[in-house]
């Protein structure tokens, strides 16, 4: 599964992810003030990422559940669902 800039910052803006740019685009989750999932990407990159297992993983998402959340089949009520499962939350 290829996940491309565009498509990550689809991502985060939909989950709600707070971001700050650096060197790279730093994003997390936070849920009652705390923050449970910390993620990034390289700015510079265009087409898809490197390094896009790590963010899966990061993102705490099975492959299946990234392609889903790409097709925007998981919202962020979903995707807080699935992370409350994980015992994230």
């Amino acid at each position: 599964m290829s996940i491309s800039a565009r498509e990550f910052d689809r991502l985060v803006r939909k989950f709600d992810f707070r971001t700050r740019n650096s060197g790279d685009v730093l994003a997390w989750l936070e849920v009652d003030g705390k923050v449970v999932v910390r993620t990034r990407r390289s700015k510079k990159a265009s087409g898809d990422l490197p390094m896009q297992h790590s963010i899966r993983q990061q993102l705490k998402l099975s492959a299946d559940q990234l392609r889903e959340a790409i097709r925007c089949k998981l919202d962020r009520a979903g995707y807080l669902g699935l992370l409350q499962e994980k015992g994230v939350l």
